[in-house]
């Protein structure tokens, strides 16, 4: 209590915490992952290696620094639109990449970019409404397979297990593909809900 006899407020956290600053560091790291990959131009050498190294390090952090915040009460607006944007900077980015190089179909990687940029900025327009549209099972399956799937692309495995890792490349790359467009659409079935829903409160 107060001297006023109120009850104190919660503090709002600061922008400036750990949560925030590995998502940031990982969208700093995104360009520094790119010009590995194109530098290596298919070369398959030690370049194309730190790139896939530094793509799973930056990858695997998507959940820790959500986690820290939750745990510490460290979540933040800023957080939450930089989370996202780190995301999909490095999975988008990784898919160009691949293209560009000509180891991956561009249509895969349009398909794939348009869903995840579109869906993240209605979850964003959505959340600026005060709706949180959480991530269901399709999303966090989808996410999982991506990062899977864009590892292995990645990761020149092939140059000492031999060719047959292009088919496992491939298969899960389609799995990939499956999971996000699946999921993609129960997005825009939720966004034609709660379109529903405003229109009959209207």
């Amino acid at each position: 209590m107060t001297d006023s006899g109120q009850a104190s407020s919660p503090t709002t956290p600061g922008n400036f915490n750990l949560p925030n600053i590995i998502t940031v560091v990982r969208i700093i790291l995104a360009p520094v992952f790119f010009w590995l990959v194109l530098a290596d131009a298919g070369a398959d050498g030690a370049l194309r290696w730190i790139a896939a190294a530094l793509f799973i390090i930056a990858i695997a952090t998507d959940g820790i620094d959500g986690a820290i915040a939750r745990r510490r009460g460290m979540v933040t607006d800023l957080g939450k639109i930089l989370d996202p944007i780190a995301d999909k900077l490095l999975t988008s980015g990784a898919l160009v990449c691949l293209s560009i190089m000509g180891e991956l179909w561009w249509w895969v990687t349009i398909v794939i970019v348009v869903r995840e940029v579109g869906i993240t900025v209605w979850r964003m327009v959505e959340l600026s409404r005060g709706n949180v549209v959480p991530a269901g099972s399709g999303g966090k399956l989808k996410t999982v397979a991506q990062a899977v799937a864009i590892s292995f692309a990645l990761a020149p495995l092939w140059t000492f297990l031999g060719d047959w890792v292009f088919w496992l490349n491939w298969v899960l790359m389609g799995i990939a593909l499956v999971l996000t467009v699946w999921s993609g659409a129960s997005y825009l079935w939720q966004a034609y809900r709660l379109a529903a829903a405003r229109q009959a409160r209207s």
